[in-house]
């Protein structure tokens, strides 16, 4: 055949979005897999997808006489896994450990089922955007291809009150593949050069949906559709698809996704399909089949020298997402924080369980965790009844067993130890309003009548000025945005600053520290008490600050610094690897989603600051170097022109628990990012704000996280140990390594309290790659890209 149209057909299934995942399951989930099985059945040669592992579980679990067909089905293929993955998760806000166990998980899951399907497509269905290093995840867990849908500056309906003619926005993701590259499949590549096939599904994961209707959409939440299974009818269809894909496909081959969320299976797809070949083939040239997007990419993947290589970032799609319910956020990144300390915990000297026993004592707090990457969950778009019936209950329940696991673990193991020496003190002085505060590697002023912000920061040695104007500066914005998106982001949409607390005066409280100093005030916007705090140390060159409330209904307040520098581009860490960013991109100002750090460098001088979030967060720098991080946040529903409802957002949410939003600023006198160890400073730094927190133990939080860190260590400071637990496949112990740095030099691992027998190089899912050298005990390997996953066998404790 000159074409193949290839329709793939599956239904996008989301835990816990506008429904409850039981609400979900028995009034789709449940009749669609019935129907699916049914039609697998009766047709030897059709094939259904699944794109993730929760429901699938779910129907294992309350339909056991399904079971043995579930399998398999599964096992030919024909029940086919476009993930291995819980979820399918968001991949800009989770850490990169939390989405590779997320991959781990639900591999697991079919394994111990007897479920032998491994799949090699991760397929992040309707994701809001992407990190840019997801071919770095994605290698690094064993996977060679994937398909994404919302890509920033694309088309989708019901989102805007716009017309589709004014999409694709310029200089988007989706003008570069539409209008340069002419492709909807590409090669990407992540900062470490990991490479995966990539589709992209510009008309939507639903495209093919009215295959076989008439009518506008077949989604449960607005179905307007009948069916017509005629023959014109369906012919029209098909050359209709067809006609859209073929002016951006390089190869012969065309991918049609049927699978808008909770859609039923179509009747007789393959009979509908053959009829078309046999009487419109002869005329049209073009070929339909039913198959799996693995199989069509596999055809593609024989096309691959005549597709483009991207290195692609697909942001901003949305960005109001990156900070909608800052308290439900915590709540997922502080539950997958106990469970990595817990499993570290396992392997000390003391330890009063195995390290099998620990792992089956947190494996259901870990599957929440997973099912938390949801990209309705972490991302806080799911509605207020949603979230507090199901979500927060479920993160909750898992974060007591954890706590639990945590202080059995530590409370035979550690001493509470004794203080350290106090050091150097902070230098400091109030006089008129104005508190000063001197370290060897700053100075600054705070001043009263500025609402408590900075209004002077130098060098004290060279009185080289650090900050343009008054910063660290909160500002209230009235945002007509709400969980997905910020009010900028739309056509009739207001971001619109009415506030900052600058102009008035407060009092500033200063508290002496060991070696430091705390000072802090009290500050109101539209009648809400924020309490802000700033932290300076005379060993550290770091500023660390706090704000502490919660905003009003429809607002966003931010934290704004002058900095003064002209840079052209922003460096920023991303689960996976490191993104270099312009200053604006499609929205004005562009607010970008970072992990945990940022650095902007002054084109002339060298020299840069950098920014550090405790939780990944959202910050927007403009020209002249004006940098804002969004601290607080509480826009409730999207509204175009103060009335409309945007109908693809149609979630409502409020924010009504006090948050803390922990950062901090570093001046660095010159070099990029990595010259200035961002990663390193960044990992100490949030080792340092647990001290902040509540301890889990009787050891302070901070003093056990440094005790885990100990249990397995490298000899680089620019690779870093993310996570340390038991196999979950074959045997021994799993270390995670880490690094933002080419892979570089040799790595050298070593357990400095168990002896190493054996080591190999495996993915982490867990399937062994490569043997490692062992020397005098210790592992040595070289980082086969950002992230490395080791099996270590160990010798017996005496």
């Amino acid at each position: 055949a000159a074409r193949v149209i290839l329709f793939a057909e599956s239904s996008h299934w989301d835990p816990n979005w506008l429904y409850s995942s039981d609400e979900y399951y028995q009034r789709f989930v449940e009749p669609n897999l019935d129907q699916a099985i049914a039609e697998l059945e009766r047709e030897p040669r059709r094939v259904y997808s699944v794109e993730c592992i929760f429901f699938l579980r779910l129907y294992w679990e309350r339909r056991p006489a399904q079971r043995e067909a579930v399998r398999a089905l599964v096992n030919e293929g024909r029940l086919r896994l476009t993930s291995s993955g819980v979820t399918t998760a968001d991949t800009l806000l989770p850490s990169a450990e939390a989405i590779l166990r997320d991959l781990l998980i639900g591999q697991e899951w079919l394994r111990a089922n007897g479920m032998a399907q491994e799949p090699r497509l991760a397929y992040f269905t309707d994701s809001f955007g992407c990190s840019p290093a997801l071919p770095s995840l994605l290698t690094a867990a064993g996977f060679e291809c994937t398909a994404i849908t919302r890509v920033d500056g694309m088309y989708f309906v019901g989102c805007d009150y716009e017309s589709s003619r004014r999409f694709p926005r310029p200089g988007s993701s989706a003008d570069l593949l539409l209008n340069q590259e002419r492709s909807l499949d590409f090669v990407w590549r992540g900062p470490d050069g990991a490479e995966v096939l990539c589709h992209w599904n510009a008309f939507t994961y639903g495209q093919g949906d009215l295959l076989a209707h008439r009518g506008l959409s077949r989604i449960y939440l607005f179905n307007v559709a009948v069916a017509d299974r005629s023959e014109r009818n369906v012919a029209r269809r098909i050359e209709q698809f067809a006609a859209q894909l073929q002016p951006v496909s390089r190869t012969p081959y065309l991918f049609c996704p049927i699978g808008m969320d909770f859609v039923a299976p179509i009747p007789d797809l393959v009979g509908l399909l053959d009829r078309y070949n046999q009487r419109r083939y002869p005329e049209t040239g073009l070929w339909a089949v039913n198959a799996g997007l693995d199989d069509y990419l596999a055809l593609v993947d024989c096309h691959r020298g005549d597709l483009p290589h991207l290195a692609l970032d697909p942001n901003p799609y949305w960005t109001g997402f990156y900070t909608a319910r800052p308290a439900l956020k915590e709540l997922c990144y502080g539950l997958v924080d106990q469970l990595l300390l817990a499993e570290r915990l396992a392997l000390l000297p003391k330890s009063p369980g195995t390290l099998q026993e620990v792992a089956e004592e947190l494996a259901d707090a870990w599957w929440t965790a997973v099912v938390a990457n949801h990209h309705d969950f972490i991302t806080g778009t799911s509605p207020d009844r949603v979230v507090d019936e199901e979500q927060r209950p479920w993160l909750e329940q898992a974060r007591t067993t954890v706590d639990a696991t945590v202080q059995r673990l530590a409370a035979d193991a550690i001493r509470i130890p004794d203080p350290p020496p106090a050091g150097d003190q902070v230098r400091w002085g109030y006089e008129g309003g104005i508190v000063r505060v001197q370290t060897p590697h700053y100075a600054v002023e705070l001043s009263e009548e500025a609402g408590g912000g900075i209004v002077r920061a130098w060098c004290p040695d060279t009185g080289q000025p650090f900050l343009s104007a008054m910063s660290n500066e909160l500002v209230n914005y009235r945002d007509s945005g709400g969980l997905w998106r910020m009010g900028h982001e739309f056509r009739g949409g207001v971001l619109k600053e009415i506030r900052r607390a600058g102009p008035r005066t407060v009092r500033l409280e200063v508290r002496p520290l060991d070696g430091g100093l705390e000072v802090a005030c009290d500050v109101e916007l539209d009648g809400l008490p924020l309490r802000r705090i700033c932290w300076f140390q005379a060993g550290l060159p770091v500023l660390r600050f706090r704000v502490e409330g919660r905003a009003a209904d429809r607002r966003t307040v931010t934290v704004r610094f002058h900095t003064g520098l002209s840079a052209g581009h922003l460096v920023m860490d991303q689960p996976g690897g490191i993104a270099v960013r312009p200053l604006l991109k499609i929205y004005d100002p562009t607010f970008w989603p970072l992990q945990h750090w940022l650095h902007l460098q002054d084109g002339e001088s060298g020299r840069g600051l950098a920014l550090w979030l405790r939780r990944p967060g959202a910050v927007a720098c403009g020209p002249g170097g004006r940098l804002e991080v969004v601290a607080l946040r509480n826009a409730t529903r999207e509204r175009a022109f103060g009335l409309l409802p945007l109908l693809g957002n149609p979630a409502t949410g409020h924010e009504r628990a006090p948050y803390a939003f922990d950062y901090a600023l570093w001046f660095t006198p010159s070099g990029d990012w990595h010259e200035n160890g961002m990663d390193a400073v960044a990992h100490s730094l949030s080792r340092a704000a647990l001290q902040d927190g509540e301890p889990p133990a009787a050891l302070p939080a901070s003093a056990l996280a440094e005790l885990a860190a100990g249990v397995v260590t490298t000899d680089r400071p620019d690779v870093l140990i993310t996570a340390v637990k038991a196999a979950s496949r074959g045997e021994g112990l799993i270390v995670r390594l880490e690094t933002h740095t080419t892979p570089g030099p040799p790595v050298v691992l070593a357990l400095p309290r168990r002896k190493v027998e054996a080591a190999a190089l495996c993915d982490a899912r867990e399937r062994d790659l490569a043997t490692l050298k062992l020397r005098r005990g210790r592992v040595h390997l070289t980082m086969p890209g950002n992230i490395a996953t080791v099996r270590l066998l160990l010798a017996a404790r005496k």
